[in-house]
């Protein structure tokens, strides 16, 4: 009899960025026990929460969700979802389930579906801070409650226990709110008694796909297959132009995570300070010295949002080497045009906000940037407003372009403007703007009262 292990697949980094259908075939017929992916993530901003929509297309979500139904329906192995919908509230998990009915009835799918749901109400998290269980995480400032009203979603982070018990339950396939990404491969293998150790490190590389392997993203997004052992985790790729080595497994380690040696997980925290890596083969790494320490506390994270206004962008070109030198002090000009035309509407300076975003000068670190001589021929300005309304984001945002556009600068060498827009319209109404008002934790009763399930057969 051979070891005992557990094969858990995951398809791509998210849901709906796609993988070859040579490797996601390979990996089916290489017996597995999981195929699931993580749908989601607060890399695109807020404004996805805010706005109930994913940051995916549904037809790039249908396409990738419909092998991962069908190979799990034919092998009888579960498929789960993390995070659906880009951010896991409650409009994203119904915009998940309607993808999984339609793949269902187009192929003839029978199967059982468990629907974590996520979304947090104002008054629970009221309750909870009332009873001082709420607490910030860098750099958020203590929550208060007039913050916490003005939420319009609130989602909290679920960890391994909801999808164990969807997975208890029978559901074959189980579609999450806002999940830890490495609880949705994490949770088999913790179900199934392995160390849990040895499933936090299974999700840790999986979450992301084949992100842990080289040459990374030359063939685009892939999958990546961990099988979970008594002492030992094995990483493989299926795509056989892919390598996972021990740099490469060890270089992912460092993936979003304040330090390398302790990743904390709601129900405790994983210790790698004594991780080894050995290469099995050319292509396979195993990973041993994992540790995980259980928490006193048990903690959720909770992702808020609050609305701001609308905004409305206008992009503009220049090569004017004259003003690409003195671009700084021009910008400083027009908002000050901008800020007097602006007044002269009787709008208050409180109700709107300004941004020029300088590409090709500071626009990715700010002030923070290193580099202070600019050596470039031409740079790009982005024009933004934000206002309470669209029509005054796009009125306010025209007064900038047109200042912008023919404003004076010492050494100009024409009336005429020095700044070209590429396109026309070249006012762009955005629509609603977000900002995060909450990245805090919560210590619910238990691990599940955040996360009611509901059971649908399709």
């Amino acid at each position: 009899m051979g070891e005992q292990q557990l094969r858990l697949y995951s398809t791509s980094g998210i849901l709906g960025y796609g993988y070859k259908d040579e490797s996601f075939q390979r990996a089916a017929e290489s017996g597995l026990d999981l195929i699931a992916c993580d749908g989601g993530s607060t890399d695109p901003g807020p404004n996805y929460l805010g706005m109930g929509k994913a940051f995916v297309g549904r037809d790039a979500a249908k396409r990738d969700l419909k092998n991962m139904l069908i190979a799990g329906h034919d092998r009888k192995i579960p498929v789960i979802i993390g995070t659906s919908g880009g951010a896991g509230g409650d409009p994203h998990l119904q915009w998940m389930r309607e993808i999984v009915e339609e793949i269902a009835r187009e192929n003839d799918l029978h199967f059982k579906v468990a629907l974590i749901h996520s979304e947090q109400s104002v008054e629970y998290v009221a309750e909870k801070l009332e009873q001082g269980k709420v607490s910030p995480l860098w750099p958020m400032s203590p929550l208060t409650k007039e913050n916490l009203n003005k939420s319009t979603s609130i989602v909290g982070m679920m960890g391994v226990e909801p999808y164990i018990e969807a997975l208890g339950q029978g559901a074959q396939v189980i579609l999450a709110g806002r999940s830890d990404d490495s609880a949705i491969f994490a949770s088999m293998p913790i179900k199934e008694e392995f160390d849990p150790a040895l499933g936090w490190m299974a999700g840790k590389l999986l979450e992301c796909g084949a992100a842990c392997t080289v040459p990374r993203q030359k063939y685009g997004s892939e999958g990546l297959i961990v099988s979970v052992r008594e002492d030992h985790i094995l990483v493989e790729a299926p795509h056989p132009g892919l390598q996972c080595t021990p740099l490469s497994i060890g270089t992912f380690i460092l993936h979003e995570n304040e330090t390398p040696l302790y990743h904390t997980e709601p129900s405790g925290v994983l210790d790698l300070s004594q991780l080894q890596f050995e290469a099995v083969d050319d292509r396979t790494v195993k990973v041993t010295g994992a540790k995980f320490v259980p928490s006193d506390k048990y903690t959720v994270r909770l992702e808020g949002v609050e609305f701001v206004g609308y905004r409305s962008i206008c992009v503009s070109t220049t090569r004017d080497p004259v003003l690409v030198g003195c671009i700084d002090e021009y910008i400083d000009s027009v908002s000050e045009i901008v800020r007097q035309r602006v007044d002269g509407l009787g709008i208050s300076q409180d109700d709107y906000k300004m941004v020029y975003r300088v590409m090709g000068k500071d626009s990715v670190m700010g002030s923070r940037e290193p580099v202070k001589e600019l050596s470039t021929h031409e740079l790009g300005v982005i024009i933004e407003a934000v206002a309470p309304t669209q029509d005054m984001a796009n009125e306010i945002v025209g007064i900038a372009r047109q200042a912008a556009k023919n404003g004076h600068y010492n050494g100009k060498l024409c009336d005429e403007g020095c700044i070209t827009f590429p396109y026309s319209p070249s006012d762009i109404p955005v629509g609603p703007v977000y900002q995060f008002n909450m990245l805090h934790t919560v210590e619910p009763d238990n691990p599940l009262e955040m996360f009611p399930i509901e059971y649908v057969n399709v």
